[in-house]
């Protein structure tokens, strides 16, 4: 029933969205047969919504159900059977996609398939649908064979992965806001997928929950409810983002693009007022309103297939504004798909933006539940100390600067500043974010389960103490990597496919983050973690490490060839320094941006030496007190033997 009602919204929205949007007859540019007009736009609404419900259920289930329960079997079963609808509506949506696109007409013939295996193996669209595609079908073989929570964990991180080949389709790709379109196209399907999947999962177990059933159904929607709330914020979010991008102007919301944002954004308030009624309400009182608790999950249903389907449709519609750029392009412009900055300067520093939707949401969400779990702790009377907090805020709106600030804005046109937001990256956020000891934090604050489910804590634990975490975790391998990464990031390929790509870019900027925390962690951390070094040893790790950094930024500074020179040397930037000599100042920015964070790195370190030393002494008088000073006694007769014979000799 939950399918066939979203199926049924997702069709009225997406007829509705193809009238309001003038997709019913055709497009300027492509006018096919009716089928084709009408048939890619409903493979992709039923695509959209067996996605969502395989990715949904399977997150719902690895943060809601306990391990290797019959019910965990029931919604690895559904996910499975809408990965396979999922496969196989979208092998027909590719297949048509590849018609509407190039024009052709089917035949059996050897060019109409040379020509389609050249539309998914060379053209960007193409090959974008076809990794779903394959996707889809690796999650419906998965689903069905797991049966532990790692592993509906471990599919479900696939599904994820395979979204990602949509977001980078759509309005947008190429144009100067690519970024932000990608980023909001993301995590709007992310968030959607979460929301909605992990419903029709809810709804799949209703009456089948072993044991207590009501106790055990509560317990389960709550569990959802919570999912749901965080999955409603990232979709207003992103879609108040990626609607900007295509209206800008108020005026433009009487277009029938405007028309079709207005609808989803009715859609979207009416579910978050469903969902807040869920919350305050209906779950309280589950055992009286059962029904009434269904029947409104009934229309969320209609009315997620009416979202899905305005989105088909709304996807299908030319935005009012663009930002192609037109006419003769530039270097820059051709290279970046945005017109060169103005010179950066001092100032510009605090005022240039450019928006990264993914970074400020994970700094914003890392802040408020820091706080929200070190405020629970004080609620309850345990303590735990404001420097902590200070530094992990710190430490996200850092990251949060360097992400969304200046840096975002001139670091594909300048090496020393690219090279300055590595730096601060990769050293100076971790060394205010490990100090913080957010696993600590969580293990402290967040109540521990009594089922074998597994919330955020249990997995985060889980993933902790894993042997791979322990592995990259330990002093050697995290000094090896936060090193080497060096090297291996700027002297190979992948240099530049994170200058180039938006998928690498972001990968750029969680690899620094992340091995610059394995390595501060090793050094300072207080988290639970691999052994550590003693303090003496901590401190030549330190200074061995950095080491390798200053000879890297010395290398940068007298090299003589670009890194990128296709890149930096053809950007047509006729302010600043040369292309090289930007790269030696960027080189000097490695040599000694250090410098900073090593001071803060020693400094913890020594004073965590003197506590230990203080701690250890205490420990040692406490120990000699309560054994009456026998230790001493014992030195003492020591002396005296060792005096008697000296005096024999």
């Amino acid at each position: 029933m939950a399918f066939t009602l979203t199926i049924w919204g997702a069709a009225v929205g997406l007829v509705a969205g193809m009238f309001i949007g003038g997709n019913a007859a055709g497009t300027a540019f492509f006018n096919p047969d009716p089928f084709l007009i009408w048939g890619a736009p409903a493979f992709r609404g039923l695509f959209d919504v067996s996605q969502a419900v395989a990715i949904g259920s399977l997150v719902f289930a690895a943060f809601s159900l306990n391990d290797r329960s019959n019910e965990l079997h029931k919604v690895t079963g559904l996910a499975a059977a809408a990965a396979a609808i999922w496969t196989l509506s979208g092998a027909a949506y590719l297949f048509e996609t590849f018609l509407t696109v190039t024009g052709v007409q089917v035949s059996t013939d050897n060019t109409f398939s040379q020509q389609l295996w050249l539309f998914v193996t060379q053209i960007q669209l193409g090959q974008y649908l076809f990794f779903n595609l394959i996707g889809a079908a690796v999650l419906t073989v998965l689903a069905l064979l797991v049966r532990t929570l790692t592993g509906t964990a471990i599919v479900a991180a696939i599904g994820l992965v395979a979204l990602v080949p949509l977001a980078l389709t759509g309005h947008a790709a190429g144009s100067a806001s690519h970024a932000m379109a990608v980023n909001s196209i993301g995590i709007h399907v992310l968030g959607a997928a979460v929301w909605a999947g992990g419903l029709v999962a809810v709804y799949g177990l209703r009456g089948r929950i072993v044991g207590d059933a009501l106790v055990g159904e509560k317990t389960i929607i709550n569990r959802y409810s919570s999912l749901a709330l965080w999955a409603f914020i990232a979709v207003a979010a992103s879609g108040v983002a990626s609607a900007q991008l295509r209206i800008v102007e108020f005026k433009n919301l009487a277009t029938p693009y405007g028309a079709l944002v207005i609808f989803k954004v009715a859609i979207l308030i009416a579910l978050g007022v469903i969902g807040a009624v869920h919350r305050r309400f209906a779950i309280k009182h589950l055992a009286d309103k059962a029904n009434m608790f269904y029947r409104l999950v009934a229309v969320e249903f209609v009315l997620f297939g009416a979202a899905i389907g305005l989105g088909t449709a709304l996807s299908r519609t030319a935005p009012p504004v663009n930002d192609y750029p037109l006419g003769k392009l530039s270097p820059a412009e051709i290279l970046t798909g945005a017109a060169l900055p103005p010179e950066l300067t001092p100032i510009r520093y605090l005022t240039s933006f450019s928006i990264d939707l993914i970074w400020l949401g994970v700094a914003a969400a890392a802040i408020f539940a820091y706080v929200a779990g070190a405020l629970r702790l004080k609620k309850r009377g345990d303590a735990w100390p404001i420097a902590r907090t200070i530094s992990w805020v710190a430490g996200m709106l850092l990251l949060a600067y360097i992400t969304n600030g200046a840096f975002n804005v001139y670091e594909q046109y300048l090496f020393s500043d690219h090279m300055l937001a590595h730096m601060l990256l990769t050293m100076a956020v971790p060394v205010l974010l490990v100090p913080g000891a957010p696993v600590t934090l969580l293990a402290r604050a967040v109540e521990k389960r009594k089922d074998d489910s597994r919330g955020v804590r249990e997995w985060v634990l889980w993933a902790v103490h894993t042997k791979y975490a322990q592995f990259i975790a330990h002093p050697l391998v995290a000094a090896t990597l936060f090193a080497s990464s060096l090297v291996v990031f700027y002297f190979t390929p992948v240099f530049g496919w994170a200058t180039r790509d938006h998928i690498g870019h972001e990968w750029m900027v969680l690899h620094f983050v992340i091995t610059g925390y394995l390595f501060v962690q090793a050094l300072v951390g207080i988290d639970p973690g691999p052994k550590r070094f003693g303090y003496p040893q901590r401190l030549m790790l330190l200074i061995g490490t950095l080491t390798f950094h200053a000879f890297f930024g010395l290398a940068l500074m007298t090299g003589s060839t670009l890194l990128l020179a296709d890149w930096y040397g053809a950007m047509g930037r006729t302010w600043g320094q040369n292309p090289l000599a930007d790269q030696q100042t960027g080189g000097a920015i490695a040599w000694g941006i250090g410098e900073l964070p090593t001071a803060a790195l020693v400094m913890i370190t020594a004073w965590q030496w003197a506590r230990s030393d203080r701690r250890e002494a205490v420990r040692l008088d406490r120990a000699s007190d309560r054994s009456g000073n026998q230790d001493l006694s014992e030195y003492n007769r020591m002396l005296d033997a060792l005096a008697k014979r000296e005096s024999k000799d």
